[in-house]
């Protein structure tokens, strides 16, 4: 039988089957809450201050009291990457504005923290990042405050299931006839030596790998252009690709059934990954 992994539940380390929220918590209740996903690489977790400086933004715009410092947070994470011996993988922090009765004003409790670990052995070796991956393009159909990042995750959740159903690997949203971001991932295509992304903004969130990504890009002498794409774009670029916390840097080779470029992972996204993956475990902690 496996070992039960610990989570973090509001100041205590128990066995998950013992984790335990009340059903009157207003991330339960009324998604409530704001989360971050920290990757970890050979054990130590990259892009930490990047999280945590996210997560004070996120709390701020919600008006939520922060449950925890960032030096405390950064003990409650090492802790949970080492007692459930994580090599490659992730830790999951929420935060949701606390329990009490079921009201639309915001009520005076202390906030809920939560925190669990997920292993993900082929962060560095996925088979995805080797061959590329499919999207399709949907509309975006999410609130207006995307910068936020919030525990409302049914439309990108609704994303992902269109994509399979489609036989694609995941979907690019569009508004106003322009990508705006992947489901749980920022988008990006190559054209010659000129990397173009969507400009920070209350429609996209800021990425942290986004954040680290383009200026790896300027630093390799890319040119990098914030500003909205076409899918039509998209179609008729050199190299396509998504970042995020979880995925670093991964090819898009095929947008609505069309391939993009030579059909497979281009040298330019293949590279800023490599960048990414080699900066990232020196900067680890």
């Amino acid at each position: 039988m496996s070992m039960s992994r610990i989570v973090y539940v509001n100041g205590a380390y128990v066995p998950e089957e013992e984790a335990k929220v009340s059903v009157f918590d207003r991330g339960f209740l009324m998604a409530d809450a704001v989360y971050e996903v920290t990757s970890v690489l050979d054990g130590k977790l990259i892009d930490f201050e990047g999280h945590t400086a996210r997560l004070r933004r996120s709390l701020s715009e919600l008006e939520m009291p922060s449950p925890a410092t960032d030096e405390e947070l950064l003990a409650i994470h090492r802790e949970l990457v080492a007692r459930n011996g994580i090599h490659d993988g992730l830790v999951y922090l929420q935060v949701s504005r606390g329990a009490a009765d079921r009201d639309f004003a915001y009520p005076d409790v202390p906030p809920t923290l939560v925190l669990f670990t997920q292993e993900k052995p082929q962060l560095v070796d996925s088979p995805l990042a080797a061959r590329g991956m499919s999207v399709i393009s949907i509309p975006d159909q999410r609130w207006k405050r995307r910068d936020i990042k919030t525990t409302q995750l049914l439309y990108p959740s609704m994303g992902k299931m269109m994509a399979k159903a489609a036989g694609a690997d995941d979907a690019w949203m569009v508004e106003e006839g322009v990508v705006t971001e992947g489901t749980s991932n920022n988008a990006y295509i190559v054209t010659g030596n000129t990397l173009v992304t969507r400009q920070l903004g209350p429609e996209i969130l800021s990425g942290i790998t986004r954040t680290a990504v383009l200026r790896l890009a300027q630093e390799a002498q890319l040119r990098v252009e914030e500003r909205p794409f076409t899918i039509e774009e998209a179609q008729s670029a050199d190299e396509a690709f998504i970042t995020s916390a979880t995925t670093f840097v991964t090819p898009v080779v095929k947008i609505d059934g069309q391939g993009i470029g030579a059909g497979r992972p281009g040298p330019i996204t293949q590279r800023l990954r490599e960048l990414y993956i080699e900066e990232g475990r020196k900067a680890a902690i």
